[in-house]
C-alpha cells in the first residue's frame, strides 16, 4: 500500500478552513459526506496451511538444485554439459561464435542452440555420445531467417571441447541446507516456522492492502468537488507530462510516439492527463481536510521515520537520495494519505458480498 500511496500522492500542501456539521466536512474545495463507517465488501484473511508451507519450501529447494557430476558415461539427452566451442564458416571464425575459453552450460534437449537443418543434425544432438575431455567437430546449418546476414543459411563448423557432464536434482531439506539458505533458522523445524510466519505476514499484508484500497475508493466516492485550486491542478498536469517525457526519453522516443502507440489523439491524451491531475488534487485536498479534522497529520518524528521507511522500501541509497527524487510536498502527502487510509480501514464496516442472484432477488 505504501508504494501505491506514494506513487499516487502527487504533492499538494494546502491550508484549509474546516466547517463540520451533520457528520460532514467541508472547505472551499470539497465536501466529505461520510468518512466513518464506510461500507466495503468483506475481505477474507487467507489462512496458512501446512500444504502452503510445504509448497513454498519445495519451490525454494527447486531453486537451489544439487549438481551431480556424471563421469562414467557419455553425454545423453537431458544432461547438462559444460563446453567450450569455436565456430567458423568456410574456415573463418565468426563474431559471437566462441566461448573464448570461458565455458558455457547447455542442457541437451533444450533446443537452445541451432536445430537440425537439411542434411545437418542439430548442435545438441551432435554433442550426445561424447565424453568428458573429448575435443571434436560438429557441422550445423544456420536457418535462412537466423537474423544475421553473414550467417543466414550458412553451414558452420564448431570445434567443441566437453568439460563436464552433470545433472541437477532438487535439494533435500536438511539442517545443513537450512543453515546455508536462511538467515534466521538453524533447523528444519525452525525453518518451517519461519516460512509459516513469512506467509502469515504476506497474507496479512495482502489483506490490509485490499481492505485499504477498497475503503479508500469508497471514501473518494463520498467526496464532492466544489472546485479545485487550478494552480495545483496545473502543477500536477506538468508533473504527469514530465513522467511521460522521462519515460519516452528512457526508450529513445518522443511523447508523441507514446500517444500514437496508445491509440489516443493528442486531445484525448491531454484530456486524460487533466483527469489524472484533477483526481490527484481531489485526493490530496480530501485527505488534508480529514487529516486536519482528526489530527492525523504526522509529528516531526513520525514524518522523519516514514521518510526513512520509504527510502528503504524504494531501494534508495539513503534518505538524502530519496529526498532528491521526491519533493517534500509529495512525501508529506504520502504520509498523510497513509494515515488517512489506515483510519478509514479501522473505522469501516465490512459487509458480506452478495452474489448476482441474491442481489437480483432483493431488487
Amino acid at each position: 500500500m505504501k508504494k501505491r500511496i506514494i506513487a499516487a500522492a502527487l504533492g499538494i500542501m494546502m491550508t484549509v478552513s474546516l466547517a463540520g456539521c451533520s457528520g460532514k466536512l467541508s472547505n472551499e474545495y470539497v465536501t466529505i459526506n461520510q468518512y466513518k463507517g464506510l461500507e466495503v465488501e468483506q475481505v477474507e484473511l487467507a489462512e496458512v496451511t501446512d500444504a502452503d508451507i510445504e509448497d513454498t519450501i519445495n519451490s525454494y529447494l527447486g531453486a537451489t538444485p544439487v549438481q551431480i557430476d556424471i563421469t562414467d558415461r557419455a553425454a545423453q539427452m537431458g544432461d547438462i554439459v559444460n563446453i567450450d566451442y569455436v565456430g567458423s564458416v568456410d574456415g573463418v571464425e565468426f563474431s559471437g561464435g566462441s566461448t573464448q575459453g570461458m565455458g558455457t552450460d547447455l542442457e541437451l534437449g533444450s533446443n537452445a542452440y541451432i536445430g537440425a537443418n537439411g542434411d545437418c543434425q542439430g548442435f545438441e544432438e551432435q554433442v550426445v555420445g561424447h565424453n568428458i575431455g573429448e575435443n571434436f567437430d560438429i557441422t550445423v546449418k544456420f536457418p535462412a531467417d537466423y537474423g544475421n546476414e553473414e550467417l543466414n543459411d550458412k553451414v558452420a563448423v564448431f570445434n567443441i571441447t566437453l568439460n563436464r557432464i552433470y545433472q541437477e536434482e532438487d535439494a533435500e531439506l536438511t539442517d545443513e541446507w537450512v543453515q546455508s539458505n536462511s538467515y534466521e533458522s538453524e533447523t528444519v523445524e525452525e525453518y518451517r516456522e519461519e516460512i509459516r510466519k513469512t506467509l502469515e505476514e504476506s497474507n496479512q499484508s495482502e489483506y490490509d492492502n485490499t481492505l485499504q484500497s477498497e475503503v479508500f475508493d469508497a471514501f473518494l466516492e463520498q467526496v464532492e468537488v466544489k472546485k479545485l485550486p487550478q494552480e495545483k491542478v496545473d502543477q500536477q498536469y506538468d508533473y504527469v507530462i514530465e513522467q511521460y517525457t522521462n519515460l519516452a526519453q528512457a526508450y529513445g522516443m518522443e511523447v508523441s510516439d507514446i500517444i500514437e502507440s496508445s491509440g489516443m489523439t493528442q486531445e484525448e491524451f491531454e484530456a486524460k492527463v487533466t483527469e489524472i491531475a484533477e483526481d490527484s488534487v481531489k485526493r490530496s485536498v480530501a485527505c488534508e481536510l480529514l487529516a486536519k479534522k482528526l489530527k492525523l497529520e504526522p509529528s516531526d518524528e513520525e514524518y522523519e521515520q516514514r521518510v526513512a521507511e520509504y527510502a528503504e522500501s524504494y531501494g534508495y541509497e539513503d534518505v538524502d537520495a530519496f529526498r532528491e527524487a521526491f519533493s517534500e510536498d509529495i512525501i508529506r502527502n504520502a504520509v498523510i494519505e497513509e494515515n488517512v487510509v489506515k483510519y478509514l480501514a479501522e473505522n469501516c464496516v465490512q459487509v458480506e458480498k452478495q452474489d448476482d442472484a441474491d442481489a437480483g432477488s432483493e431488487e
